[in-house]
Order: structure tokens, then sequence, then C-alpha cells
């Protein structure tokens, strides 16, 4: 079984990722661009109102055609998109071209970040899955992604950066009757013992 999941995992070379970040990314420009234009408007309307050079009536008018206008844009973008996605593929497919590939677009704006070492997650992050779907990361707040490691008995688990130095336990005990300590010495042992080791287990 997990061999299985190793072999997909080679076998899986990035380029859904690529599309689906490229993707993200470019959804995620455009809807700051959209927000800032509509921020800009409607400080502009209500700076003219308040200067009193349009009255507030030609200001929402004038803000409501503007608002109606970029919906219109943003309705009939996705197929502005497709047309151009469309020709641009046909033109390459005829002639030969590639174009620019997204693994090269992204190894040369340096937008990947390696995680092998372990890393923090800031902001909300999405990532592929190899099932085919998209994960999110960091939504709920700052998220650390920690390399595994096979312990001593084999099994996977998060690699602890503590070394295994041993510890030196002093007990001191002090008891007005020494021979009923010498009498459950074994079993106070036996005790200390196992709260050691448990302690180093909690480590």
């Amino acid at each position: 079984m997990a061999d299985g999941n190793l072999d997909s995992a080679e076998r899986f070379d990035g380029t859904a990722m690529l599309r689906t970040v490229d993707s993200l990314d470019g959804r995620l420009q455009e809807l700051t661009r959209t927000a800032a234009l509509f921020s800009r408007l409607m400080t502009a309307a209500f700076v003219q109102s308040a200067t009193g050079a349009r009255s507030f009536e030609e200001v929402l008018k004038s803000l409501y055609l503007r608002l109606s206008d970029l919906a219109v844009r943003a309705a009939f973008k996705p197929l502005e998109r497709g047309l151009a996605t469309g020709f641009t593929n046909l033109f390459a497919g005829l002639l030969g071209g590639g174009g620019g590939s997204a693994a090269g677009m992204i190894a040369a704006t340096g937008a990947v970040k390696p995680f092998a070492a372990g890393g923090v997650i800031g902001t909300p992050t999405y990532f592929p899955l190899l099932s085919g779907g998209v994960g999110l990361a960091g939504e709920a707040g700052p998220e650390a992604i920690l390399p595994l490691a096979r312990g001593a008995d084999g099994r996977l688990g998060v690699a602890s950066a503590m070394s295994a130095a041993p510890a030196t336990v002093v007990v001191n005990i002090a008891t007005p009757d020494a021979e009923s300590f010498r009498r459950s010495e074994s079993f106070i042992t036996g005790q200390i013992a196992r709260a050691v080791a448990r302690g180093q287990r909690g480590l």
C-alpha cells in the first residue's frame, strides 16, 4: 500500500498543481484590482459630494453607472479569457510553438518555496492533492509544516530535534524511621523508575 502511494507520488509531475496555482493567482490578482478600483470609485464619489463639486444625486447616479460597468466587464471577463486562450493554443498548435510553460514561469519568478525542511504558512494557501483536489492550509491562522521521519520502531512521525542524552535524576529521601524505609526501598525505587520513564517518553 505504501509502495503504491510512493509510485503515484513519483509519477506526479506537478502540471496540474501549476495550472491550479496559476489560475488561483490570476483570480486573486483580478479580485485585488477590482477591489482597489471599487474603493477609488467610492472615495472619489464621496469627495465630490462633500466638496460640493456635484450634487449627491449626481454622485450616486455616476457611481451606479460605474459599478454597473464594472459588473458587466467582470461578467464577460471569463469569455474574453477563454477566447484568448483558445486562439493562443490554436496558433501555438498550428505553428508548432509550445509557448511558455507554467513550470518555467514559476521557476523564473521564484514563486515556488520548498518546505522539505519544514516551515510556517502564515496566510491561507492552496495546494494540490495527489487525488486531484485542492487543499487549503493556514485558513485559521499560521500552520507549521514539519518533515516526517521513521522512528526506531519503523513508525512514521514528526522528528524531534532533541537529543537523547542520558539524564541524571537525584532523589533525596529524609525519614525519621530508617528501618521502615529499608523495608519499602524496592517499592519506592520502582515508583521513581516508572516516573522517570514516563517523563522521558513525554519529552
